[in-house]
């Protein structure tokens, strides 16, 4: 059995197609506030845009102010979608779980939609009768378009890896939660920042990006910040500036083909990650280069040679929004891991590996740099029982030379160590030096994508990159 979203990515191959059709029939807007109006703008939308839709999304409230008749017609409506589109009914449900099994069924069986938007406020329990069935999805209301948007979604959460806020912890639980490949999130367009940052934070799952601009820049923002690496992921909406054209099948397939302007340019510049399964993550690069955690020019080492680029990420306790940013980015990876600790390597590593533990609960240990001469003597400071597994987290890996002694600390202490992970791989044998020891070497970036993103993009200029591919040496 496909789930939901298997089924979405097909069909988003076939067609080639990340436009949603909105059908919204507003009695304003309409040539008469009438049910024959309204039933004529759903066949005009559904007829003229069918072949450039990946899928059709339905507000119930538009409907609803019809009355009685509005049901009907929304069940009419869907029902015109030829077989194989996906169709979604946004009514933002929220409720108990006994009562979201009722709207479920109304849904589903008597409306015979393929999806709904949800609210996540009521947790898990109130999804479940909406997700229970793979062949049924649901996308999760994570950070919206309106002003109020910060009066709750942008509130920093203690205890969780600050300042990671609400709307970032319903897409960490998201991704958590998406085991039957049927959930996804509803975003801002305009919100191009957070946008990037709910996808490192959700890299595999469809996200619905809203409220999208009409201008070719903001169309931009929102594909660079919400494709998944593998050119999909991302479902953006339209609905006045298909209906209000003279021409509706025109203007849908004017934005069809921005859309995909955009999608082959980025694609054709933008690189993936070291790691299978992750994406690059663009706002990341770009706020290391900007808080001059990653810096070029002519810098002296500590064995007095020089080097065109330095890596610092000592400067990530400076910078509280990036720190939980990196952080966050591990998460992806070691979420495919088996163990039972996060080992982090002093000292760089310590910050990063203090936060994964707020936002993941995974508990720390750390092999100290020189055992203490007092007290217990402890080489490995932490609790944690004899023949556990523990996985390495450290900022940078250049040669791997630097990380033995810690590793062997761990091993000796009576650790398993499988796995080392890394913010950037400098791609200087560590991986090669690292499976030697029979332990996997694991990047969310590497020196090469870095290089080649913000060459892309133009944020570095040519006589550094150029100088910075030619000598990368160890810090």
């Amino acid at each position: 059995m496909d789930s939901f979203f298997q089924i979405f990515d097909e069909r988003a191959r076939r067609t080639g197609s990340l436009l949603c059709i909105g059908l919204d029939p507003i009695l304003s807007e309409l040539p008469e506030p009438t049910v024959e109006a309204a039933r004529a703008y759903c066949r005009r939308m559904i007829e003229s845009t069918s072949e450039l839709a990946l899928a059709f999304k339905f507000n119930t409230a538009c409907f609803l102010a019809l009355g009685i008749e509005g049901w009907n017609l929304l069940r009419e409506a869907i029902a015109l979608v030829p077989d194989g589109i996906p169709t979604i009914i946004d009514s933002k449900t929220g409720e108990i779980p006994s009562i979201a099994t009722l709207y479920a069924h109304a849904d589903f069986k008597l409306l015979g939609a393929k999806a709904v938007t949800l609210n996540p406020y009521l947790g898990y329990d109130s999804l479940q009768p909406f997700i229970k069935n793979p062949e049924r999805g649901a996308f999760l209301i994570c950070k919206t378009t309106n002003s109020g948007t910060v009066d709750l979604q942008d509130l920093p959460l203690a205890g969780e890896g600050l300042p990671l806020h609400l709307y970032e912890k319903v897409a960490l639980l998201a991704q958590d939660w998406n085991s039957k490949g049927n959930l996804g999130l509803v975003t801002s367009a305009n919100h191009p920042d957070e946008l990037a940052r709910i996808r490192n934070l959700a890299p595999n799952l469809w996200i619905m990006a809203t409220g999208i601009g009409s201008t070719n820049a903001e169309l931009a923002d929102t594909l660079r910040g919400g494709l998944r690496s593998d050119g999909l992921g991302l479902l953006i909406p339209a609905s006045r500036a298909i209906w209000r054209a003279s021409d509706p099948h025109q203007a849908a397939l004017e934005l069809h083909e921005a859309i995909n302007r955009h999608r082959n340019s980025l694609q054709a510049v933008g690189p993936v990650t070291a790691s299978p399964g992750t994406i690059f993550p663009a706002t990341l690069a770009d706020d290391l280069l900007s808080t001059g955690c990653v810096r070029f020019g002519q810098f002296t080492l500590k064995s007095g040679d020089t080097t065109p680029i330095y890596i610092d990420l000592r400067q990530l306790i400076s910078y509280p929004h990036l720190l939980a940013e990196v952080s966050a980015a591990y998460l992806p990876i070691l979420r495919r891991l088996s163990f039972d600790r996060i080992a982090a390597l002093p000292y760089a590593a310590m910050p990063i590996g203090t936060t994964l533990s707020l936002q993941s609960g995974w508990p720390v240990v750390f092999p100290r740099k020189e055992a203490r001469s007092y007290g217990t003597r402890a080489e490995i400071e932490g609790k944690f029982n004899t023949g556990e597994t523990v996985v390495v987290i450290n900022d940078i890996a250049g040669s791997g030379s630097s990380k033995f002694d810690s590793i062997m600390k761990l091993i000796d202490g009576g650790l398993i160590v499988q796995d080392v992970v890394v913010l950037i791989d400098r791609e200087l044998g560590a991986a090669e030096a690292l499976a030697k020891m029979g332990i996997r070497l694991r990047s969310v970036l590497t020196i090469t994508s870095l290089l080649d993103y913000w060459e892309a993009n133009r944020r570095v200029s040519s006589e550094h990159l150029s100088a910075a591919r030619l000598l990368v040496q160890p810090q």
